[in-house]
């Protein structure tokens, strides 16, 4: 089992620091909660709370497992606490206001918390976290590297051998789960988006993919059932003339990637779709390039808009009125992070943010084309981590 280095650890927390003072000179604490965020900074995800001082050191106090986060992590401060009035007894004052992971602490959790900790005011936290998370270290981009590699063989080489007439959505999603588990892939898939559930990522036949959704993405699936939107449908099955879509994450040790891979099952799909597939491999090339230390995501998110006609427009980025407003999203240890190239995203890209970049256009009778590949920002611009296959794979 290797460990987060002490060293990528220390480095994190005096980022967080020096972000925390330069945007709010009198902040006094920050508590952390979310297991993302506990993993980020301790290295293992357990049941408890991680104080930071400003002024101190930062200790994470454990309720379970105590053993296990020894076992995991070489965290310098890890004590065991059996409640909140353990951690309480450390200290002798506080501060008037703490900052909260006010997007995930539950308001039962925070008034259990407060009985104990006794603040007058709470503040955010959040976008401090985004912030530091965003630009990715040597080591991190380590681990997405070889995530990406992963993610590029399973769906660029091994899965076009997994298409058979007559399996089901379901199957595909099964076997192919299956194989990036073998690969190296965590098996899990981890959004920030509040109270999402998902198995694999979206997968679907032919119009399948282009199924109304709630997932904030432009692409769509039928999923098990209405309790179970996941995976793919039972009995949706593969047809000679398919297009075949797929949208997964992949995780290693906890960094994912994003990709998406479309195929030609049987025979080619009509030539306006090949077209349309093959305008949005280009607008992900020319983003790409764009992904450079300097550039702001707003601005990118225009020059490509202001460049698409009226017909091309009228399905991108989702079909019909289920078009989302973005065409990339930051990723790492979640498939959904900061920032992301939309307007209103201003801040200037820096060297080791990742992007998943991602044009896609439902078309009608046909589903759901396009490509999605994650990018590292560099000042070449963006360094492509999950393959350079354009798509639409033909397997006849």
């Amino acid at each position: 089992m290797e460990k987060t280095p002490l060293s990528e650890m220390e480095t994190r927390m005096t980022r967080f620091k020096e972000l925390m003072s330069s945007s709010n000179p009198d902040w006094e604490m920050a508590v952390i909660f979310g297991k993302i965020n506990l993993y980020y900074f301790t290295g293992t995800m357990q049941d408890g709370i991680l104080i930071i001082p400003r002024d101190e050191d930062p200790t994470f106090w454990v309720r379970r497992s105590y053993h296990r986060a020894l076992d995991e992590s070489i965290f310098p401060s890890i004590r065991p606490m059996r409640s909140f009035r353990d951690a309480r007894h450390d200290f002798k004052t506080l501060p008037d206001t703490v900052y909260l992971e006010t997007e995930m602490v539950p308001l039962a959790l925070y008034h259990r918390f407060t009985k104990h900790f006794n603040f007058n005011e709470f503040k955010a936290v959040d976008p401090y976290l985004a912030a530091v998370r965003a630009v990715k270290s040597d080591y991190e981009l380590s681990l997405m590297r070889k995530c990406g590699k992963i993610h590029q063989h399973v769906l660029e080489d091994l899965t076009p051998e997994m298409l058979r007439e007559g399996m089901s959505e379901a199957d595909l999603a099964v076997e192919l789960f299956s194989v990036l588990v073998k690969e190296g892939h965590d098996a899990l898939t981890r959004f920030g988006m509040f109270d999402n559930e998902m198995v694999l990522g979206h997968l679907g036949f032919g119009d399948s993919s282009i199924y109304p959704t709630y997932f904030d993405g432009a692409s769509g699936t039928r999923g098990i059932s209405p309790a179970a939107p996941v995976l793919g449908s039972r009995e949706r099955k593969l047809r000679n003339g398919d297009l075949v879509f797929v949208d997964v994450g992949c995780a290693v040790d906890g960094y994912n990637t994003d990709k998406t891979m479309t195929y030609m099952f049987g025979s080619p799909l009509p030539e306006h779709a090949i077209e349309v597939h093959k305008r949005c491999v280009e607008i992900q090339n020319e983003i790409a390039r764009l992904l450079k230390p300097g550039n702001i995501p707003s601005e990118i998110y225009k020059h490509i808009m202001d460049s698409l006609d009226e017909e091309f427009l009228e399905n991108f980025m989702g079909f019909e009125d289920r078009k989302v407003t973005f065409l990339g999203h930051g990723i790492g240890l979640l498939i959904d992070e900061l920032p992301v190239i939309a307007e209103k995203f201003d801040e200037p890209l820096q060297e080791g943010m990742v992007f998943a970049v991602e044009p896609k256009n439902g078309i009608k009778d046909v589903g759901m084309v396009g490509i999605e590949n994650t990018f590292i920002v560099t000042s070449r611009g963006g360094e492509c981590i999950t393959g350079t296959n354009p798509g639409l794979i033909p397997v006849f």
